[in-house]
């Protein structure tokens, strides 16, 4: 999942401070309704520590209604698709339903790289990827295939 919509009203913050704006504040907990409404509750949430990933996570679980530990990783801010694939290949291995929450164009692009499919990930958009491994650490470009991508614009008509 790509981070919800982000404030760029107060100069003085910096890229990784910006808090979510009060449309990303309506999107988020929307597609964690999405998630809810499609039976894709996840078992492990682990976002960038980035102010707007860790509010669009919090947000997404209170809507979901989970009670479990948001997990961050600094890799994810300002990633490249490779150091995704790094972070999911260390999900614990408990999990079989993770969901990611970064940032672009990582999030396009770990899309494209895991499954071929080159689509446009707006803001809170979130992409169901099935992976075609047996463990985390079997993660590699090409195995997975998209299932389905919503896009908020497009669920929230």
């Amino acid at each position: 999942m790509r981070h919800a919509k982000s404030s760029w009203t107060d100069p003085s913050l910096s890229d990784f401070e910006r808090p979510l704006n009060e449309r990303g504040r309506r999107a988020a907990p929307f597609m964690g309704g999405v998630l809810k409404r499609e039976g894709l509750i996840p078992d492990h949430i682990i976002c960038s520590p980035a102010n707007r990933t860790k509010e669009t996570a919090e947000l997404v679980q209170a809507a979901v209604e989970l009670d479990l530990e948001i997990g961050n990783d600094a890799r994810i801010y300002e990633a490249t698709a490779g150091e995704l694939i790094d972070v999911v290949s260390e999900m614990p291995e408990t999990s079989s339903r993770a969901l990611l929450i970064g940032h672009n164009p990582s999030s396009e692009q770990f899309l494209q790289i895991m499954t071929g499919a080159i689509e446009a990930m707006p803001t809170a958009a979130l992409a169901v990827i099935d992976l075609e491994i047996g463990s985390w650490a079997e993660i590699a470009p090409g195995k997975g295939k998209l299932r389905r991508l919503f896009r908020p614009k497009e669920e929230m008509q």
